[in-house]
């Protein structure tokens, strides 16, 4: 969940003194992440990601007894400090049972009880179902099956055949020819999806139980793709040595030291890693104090020549470098 810093009053409003919120930066939303894989789907490893990350704050805020009510991909933002997808935007979110809110939820992001309560509020009459917790986890079904499929799902979710057998529906994106992710991890990722998306609200997984499912237990990793698009603290340099520089060790320490020098331009270099042998032979580790540095030597690196050759520069998780897990990826 998106950090709070603190609260205070902008006394200089052109509307009057108005309160405002200081809250931590984030980087890339989902929204964007769709847009950039559109038509194709997100990594296996960018939606157990995600889908974990979310599963983790809705258990969180659901056993304080609190309902987000607005959960879409422009709300689900990436942390390159904590390496993880957070909540942002609890502008309609109500204490469960104490609904403060009339109209909740997104249009194409908004269960099937959510969507007739809001009706009957426009007809000025009271329904007679409590949204619950469970709005979040529909929401959250639809923004996976987006990042699977890679298409907006808006007009589908509201079709008459959605409505009838949406279960059909689901079987069909991930039967589909043009989705490259197949056999069990994404038959357990489209088990976890419908679990979400029951009509009924007392069907639907909820979000602690959602966490048990078997998609989770599967170990995925990041494309090059999801590299470049989801900062961290550590940047990791592709295309910059040769067999033949690794093999000469006069050779291999200057260069080490070329590439020290040129990372310190952009912010203090906690480490700096450049393994031998293979996994991650070759590629180049280097972990800043934060992401802000970290980010800004991707910017001015990559593209870069260094020693003949044109610099790739991508993130890496930060967990994964700290604990020696390091892979091979082809360009």
């Amino acid at each position: 969940v998106v950090t709070l810093y603190g609260v205070f009053t902008n006394h200089y409003s052109a509307h009057g003194p108005s309160r405002c919120l200081l809250l931590e930066l984030l980087d890339i939303s989902v929204s964007e992440l769709l847009l950039h894989s559109s038509n194709q789907g997100c990594s296996m490893w960018m939606i157990q990601h995600c889908a974990r990350d979310v599963l983790e704050a809705l258990a969180f805020l659901h056993h304080k007894g609190y309902v987000h009510a607005d959960l879409k991909p422009r709300n689900i933002l990436w942390s390159a400090e904590e390496e993880c997808f957070k909540l942002i935007d609890f502008g309609l979110s109500f204490k469960e049972g104490n609904q403060d809110v009339k109209y909740i939820q997104t249009d194409g992001y908004r269960a099937p009880e959510a969507e007739l309560q809001n009706c009957l509020a426009q007809a000025g009459l009271q329904s007679e179902t409590e949204c619950t917790s469970a709005v979040d986890l529909w929401s959250l079904g639809i923004v996976l099956l987006e990042m699977f499929s890679g298409i907006k799902l808006k007009h589908t979710v509201q079709s008459q055949e959605w409505k009838t057998n949406s279960s059909a529906i689901i079987d069909r994106i991930f039967a589909s020819e043009g989705v490259v992710n197949s056999a069990i991890p994404a038959y357990h990722l489209r088990d976890l999806i419908k679990s979400m998306l029951h009509c009924d609200q007392e069907k639907r997984a909820s979000a602690e139980k959602a966490l048990c499912s078997p998609f989770f237990s599967i170990p995925f990793a990041p494309h090059i793709e999801d590299l470049v698009m989801l900062p961290t603290p550590v940047l990791r340099l592709l295309n910059v040595l040769s067999d033949a520089s690794l093999q000469c060790e006069e050779e291999y320490e200057d260069i080490v030291e070329d590439i020290r020098d040129e990372c310190q331009k952009y912010g203090p270099v906690v480490s700096l890693l450049i393994p031998k042998e293979n996994p991650g032979k070759g590629q180049v580790f280097v972990e800043y104090a934060n992401a802000g540095d970290s980010k800004a030597a991707q910017k001015m690196l990559t593209g870069k020549i260094f020693d003949g050759k044109f610099v790739v520069a991508t993130f890496y998780p930060l967990s994964a470098y700290k604990r020696g897990y390091l892979y091979q990826n082809l360009l």
